[in-house]
């Protein structure tokens, strides 16, 4: 199934570029959504996703990156509180960017263990994605009830320092995030795929998007992390991600090489 030519039509069509995602996830999803719409030749649905907005909306759904969970990876979160945030106490105000936040539970993570250590008040976080469903649900604040048991474990193991119902209120089989950890995000469209350098910025946390790139697009959005941060700046990657074998790995600091945790150099 040559999947090229659909990336491309899509990419001239829509202006969203997935032609240099790993070709096993972009391959993963068009079959799905092919056998959901009863398809049967890539062909056809290049033609549906030419003549079809709402089925062109559906297939950029279907293409988002939207795995994420409250306090991910715990060991990560315990490793940022004890070697990261010394470095942020030592700046007036900090900019921090959530690139490819999805629906936001890394966002109000972080948002989270900032107030808890007295940082949250001089902090602006930057929580970014190009799927404008997502970014939506994210400013809502609204997540299923039932996840609360398996985030509330997840805080516990990442060194959290209050009981974390605190956080949210209970409504129904839903949960609202507080306003308080609201007040500081702000929710931005942005494509690391086609968009240029965000913002000047103390930390960037990008965990688990990179792995579904190529090698030359993750080399591309590296570039842009790095002109993103200040020198001293922290980048935090995904536990299967890295920057060993990009052009840019002297430019940094290995803070903590199993968290992927690193500090720019210049």
């Amino acid at each position: 199934m040559e999947i090229t030519p659909l990336l491309e039509a899509f990419f001239q069509k829509y202006s969203y570029d997935f032609r240099h995602y790993s070709e096993a996830h972009i391959r993963r999803r068009i079959i799905n959504r092919m056998n959901v719409s009863g398809l049967e030749s890539i062909d056809q649905m290049q033609s549906r996703l030419l003549t079809d907005e709402v089925f062109a909306s559906e297939f950029l759904q279907d293409l988002s990156i939207t795995v994420t969970e409250m306090f991910r990876d715990p060991g990560f979160y315990r490793s940022f509180r004890e070697k990261v945030i010394p470095i942020l106490k030592t700046y007036p105000f900090l900019k921090i960017w959530h690139a490819g936040c999805a629906t936001g539970e890394e966002a109000y993570s972080v948002a989270i263990l900032l107030q808890e250590e007295g940082l949250y008040d001089r902090t602006t976080i930057y929580a970014t994605d190009f799927n404008q469903h997502g970014l939506s649900q994210a400013e809502e604040g609204i997540f299923p009830s039932k996840m609360m048991k398996d985030y509330t474990a997840n805080y516990q193991l990442s060194g959290g320092k209050e009981s974390f119902s605190d956080y949210y209120t209970s409504n129904y089989d839903s949960v609202i995030m507080n306003k308080s950890l609201k007040r500081n995000i702000v929710w931005a469209n942005h494509n690391l795929v086609t968009d240029s350098v965000f913002a000047e910025v103390h930390v960037i946390f990008c965990r688990n998007v990179l792995i579904y790139f190529d090698n030359i697009l993750q080399n591309k959005v590296q570039r842009l992390f790095h002109d993103s941060l200040i020198n001293g700046g922290i980048l935090c990657l995904g536990s299967k991600e890295g920057i060993r074998f990009t052009e840019l790995f002297d430019r940094y600091t290995e803070l903590d090489k199993k968290q992927r945790i690193f500090k720019k150099r210049y």
